[in-house]
């Protein structure tokens, strides 16, 4: 990896940024498209900032089409 400065997101704050539901984004993740988790633990999941932004940007370029 070589962006250093890339964070660790909780699914509140996925879900605060994005505006996505827990179940929406997780339906997404299903049908891949939406940036899959990172198990952290047994009971924790991350997402890669970078990841979640990325996929805004594609959100917005595909709206502007």
């Amino acid at each position: 990896m070589t962006n250093l400065s890339t964070k660790f997101l909780r699914l509140p704050l996925v879900k605060s940024v994005t505006g996505l539901s827990k179940s929406t984004i997780y339906a997404r993740i299903a049908e891949g498209s939406f940036p899959k988790q990172i198990s952290l633990g047994p009971r924790l999941v991350v997402w890669l900032e970078s990841d979640i932004h990325k996929w805004m940007n594609q959100q917005v370029s595909a709206a502007r089409r």
